[in-house]
């Protein structure tokens, strides 16, 4: 019987995935302070679906003895927990350093000291990349941009550049955790993974205008609820379906020796890719009335993302839910739990 401990667990990626290994009978621990909106729904909602099969901690991964006790004996960690917001770290950095990078080495720390030798997968972000990306020359179109220079044609490949200003506190955190993620693995020959992750969305996802952009206008159109908008909304990114990102999860931790130590950026690619603008089209196609009115930039927003995923090959992995079905999954989510927001 595999272990497995899922921190933010309550949380968008976490409760699915929790929910993805407990149908598969896996011994599953989430840990949880939840703290963020949804998550209390999302933990009565595995623990409806899978009666007391399910543990839960509720703590905080900045307390380390706690996570230290939870760590014991796992052979699996989907480190999830984090602060996720751009706009909450710039008010709050400290705080947004202190759950990104205290936490994580919280957590690598107590599986170094293990003796189950659990294999850690990390979630980060493609905004380790920072504002390198918007040095891009880009070419603009009536409802999106796109990278100009040829070489990024299939997106931003894992060794393009992280090295300067402008992450912004989120991106500087999550890098932070980054490199102490694999620099375990180096050093101590611990089991470490990194997801590099752009633009995940899917159901059990309480998006607002900070973070969750997909889920956000989904819910705000379906609710006729204001949008906002900052920039021109030509922004593109490419967008992960959740079912592929469990997929993923799954794969990669059944080919431990063919990913130790590894980066891996996780999006849907250029084959799943949207602008804003395009995204309100597609609601509107779907019967939907958007409303919604333009800011400014955000600082160090990146006008073009697209993930390189090419690298993903090796442990069998590729995204199968275009965003056209992915956004129908979705909508059809909030019209049938209309009373979870």
């Amino acid at each position: 019987m595999v272990r497995i401990l899922i921190t933010g667990g309550a949380g968008f990626v976490g409760c699915n995935l929790a929910d993805y290994f407990l149908k598969k009978d896996y011994e599953v621990t989430v840990f949880d302070n939840l703290s963020r909106k949804g998550t209390e729904k999302n933990i009565e909602w595995l623990k409806s679906n899978h009666k007391n099969k399910l543990k839960f901690i509720k703590n905080d991964i900045r307390n380390f003895n706690s996570i230290v006790d939870a760590v014991k004996n796992k052979d699996l960690i989907f480190h999830t927990a984090g602060q996720v917001a751009v706009t909450t770290s710039i008010e709050n950095p400290r705080e947004d350093f202190e759950i990104n990078a205290l936490g994580t080495f919280n957590i690598l720390e107590a599986a170094r000291q293990s003796s189950s030798d659990p294999f850690v997968v990390f979630t980060s972000t493609n905004k380790v990349y920072g504002n390198n990306v918007n040095k891009i020359s880009l070419i603009e179109k009536n409802t999106r941009y796109e990278f100009a220079d040829s070489k990024y044609r299939n997106g931003i490949p894992e060794d393009f550049s992280t090295d300067a200003d402008e992450h912004t506190p989120y991106g500087s955190s999550k890098y932070t955790a980054d490199i102490y993620v694999r620099d375990f693995s180096t050093i101590y020959g611990l089991n470490t993974i990194t997801f590099r992750m752009s633009c995940i969305y899917g159901i059990r996802q309480f998006g607002n205008e900070d973070q969750g952009w997909v889920s956000y206008f989904i819910i705000s159109s379906f609710f006729n609820r204001p949008i906002v908008i900052y920039g021109d909304g030509k922004q593109v990114r490419d967008v992960l379906y959740i079912d592929d990102l469990v997929r993923a999860f799954e794969l990669v931790s059944q080919n431990i020796k063919k990913t130790r130590g590894k980066v891996y950026n996780i999006g849907g690619g250029t084959k799943n890719t949207m602008s804003l603008l395009e995204l309100l089209d597609l609601l509107k196609k779907l019967g939907l009335n958007p409303k919604y009115k333009f800011n400014e930039w955000r600082s160090a927003d990146q006008k073009v993302y697209i993930s390189d995923i090419k690298k993903t090959k090796e442990f069998g992995w590729e995204p199968n839910v275009s965003p056209e079905e992915g956004v129908k999954k979705l909508l059809n989510w909030v019209k049938e739990n209309k009373t979870l927001f």
